[in-house]
């Protein structure tokens, strides 16, 4: 009953982790975008007002016309709509996703002992390290350099140094797919507190100085657009580090650190494109591909450098004609691999390997599991093999018989 309460809790969580996801990252392209699209007004009317730039748009049938101030509207709206709680949920969705599938089974999830042997208590800590000790090395990193000459520059390419540090010693300490899932909330972490620490405080306090009539001080509007536009430079790096659990292939391999780094400057590179094709056709430009090209470019570069090597010519030969597998030969595989998670007295995910009936029943789910996608066994705990996932897939692939 309990592991049938937790896979609920497991499937409410992650449904609303997505709901509040899409909700933040929609919003947070839809403002990069508008901020890059508006023109200057021309109507004298609007000038007036103080607005600085202007869209029109049409969408359901409806025309929309968005308006941004210089600082802010001569008189402060009664009815002013905060963008923050899209943030707040999805952290908070993610974090209770992440304590019920990881930190209470890190023994599980968490810890690999062929990666890196050490305690369920010293994985669950450091795990909770990385997303507090990136966030303030990048916090520091932006207040540093920030403002100083080529700002942006500097602070991207020493965050980029640090991503990939973080990256590399995830993969040397946690499971594969802990190190990925890892590495990708480190920085929804990161993008989540500089909302809550940096841009709607910053907010806040520019409204109250405009109603007192005080100054603005201009600090809080140029960090609140420096760390907005971070975070839509670590949407995509942080969904491919999220999406990832479900392709074991990903972060299997001996240099998987690398293969998470690759396709996150992918991400990145694709992100940037849509930014800068936004700037370019409002400002009358050739809209320049080049960023997307070399996103594609990366990862057409880890298709080929993960593409499995070629086989021998007597292997071709013999996968033309494959032998017939008995199903002998698959429960030897069975009980040793996987009976230790899928049993009558451990039925994992309510699934039991204990009769004929039960494998044959569950084949398929195998055969996604162990054969395509390599997730089971989980970490490969019990060290199964390239030849036996393969002898597994040509007896589902021969019918799955139990005779």
């Amino acid at each position: 009953m309990e592991t049938y309460l937790l896979d609920w809790v497991n499937l409410l969580l992650r449904w609303t982790h997505v709901i509040t996801a899409i909700a933040w990252i929609g919003a947070s392209f839809y403002f990069v975008f508008l901020d890059n699209s508006l023109t200057k007004p021309t109507d004298p009317d609007l000038k007036a007002k103080g607005v600085d730039g202007e869209l029109w748009a049409v969408h359901g049938g409806g025309f929309y016309h968005p308006q941004k101030y210089l600082v802010a509207p001569k008189q402060m709206p009664e009815n002013l709509h905060w963008f923050y709680w899209e943030s707040y949920a999805t952290w908070l969705s993610g974090f209770g996703l992440f304590t019920v599938l990881y930190l209470f089974n890190a023994g599980t999830f968490l810890v690999d002992k062929s990666v890196h042997s050490w305690s369920n208590g010293a994985a669950i800590s450091c795990a909770l390290g990385f997303l507090v000790a990136f966030w303030f090395i990048y916090d520091i990193i932006c207040r540093t350099f920030g403002r100083k000459k080529n700002g942006d520059m500097i602070v991207g390419a020493i965050v980029a140094g640090v991503v990939v540090a973080a990256a590399w010693i995830a993969c040397q300490l946690f499971a594969g797919r802990a190190a990925f899932l890892l590495v990708g909330a480190m920085l929804a972490t990161t993008m989540s507190a500089n909302v809550f620490v940096w841009i709607i405080p910053g907010q806040r306090k520019v409204v109250s100085q405009l109603k007192a009539g005080r100054p603005v001080d201009p600090i809080y509007g140029w960090r609140g657009k420096q760390r907005s536009v971070h975070n839509t430079y670590f949407t995509l790096p942080v969904l491919i580090a999220m999406l990832s659990n479900h392709y074991g292939w990903l972060y299997a391999g001996e240099h998987n650190w690398a293969v998470l780094v690759l396709m996150m400057l992918a991400g990145a590179l694709i992100r940037h494109s849509f930014v800068a094709r936004h700037k370019a056709m409002v400002q009358g430009k050739r809209v320049s591909w080049t960023h997307a090209a070399a996103g594609v470019a990366v990862l057409l570069a880890l298709v080929f450098w993960m593409a499995p090597a070629p086989q021998p010519a007597a292997s071709v030969a013999a996968a033309a004609a494959p032998q017939a597998v008995s199903f002998e030969q698959v429960r030897g595989v069975i009980n040793q691999r996987c009976v230790l998670c899928h049993s009558a007295q451990m039925a994992s995910k309510g699934i039991a390997f204990d009769s004929p009936e039960s494998i044959q029943k569950h084949a398929q789910q195998m055969y996604q599991q162990a054969v395509v996608l390599k997730l089971m066994p989980l970490n490969n705990a019990t060290q199964i093999t390239a030849d036996e996932r393969d002898l597994l897939k040509r007896w589902y692939e021969q019918g799955a018989s139990t005779h």
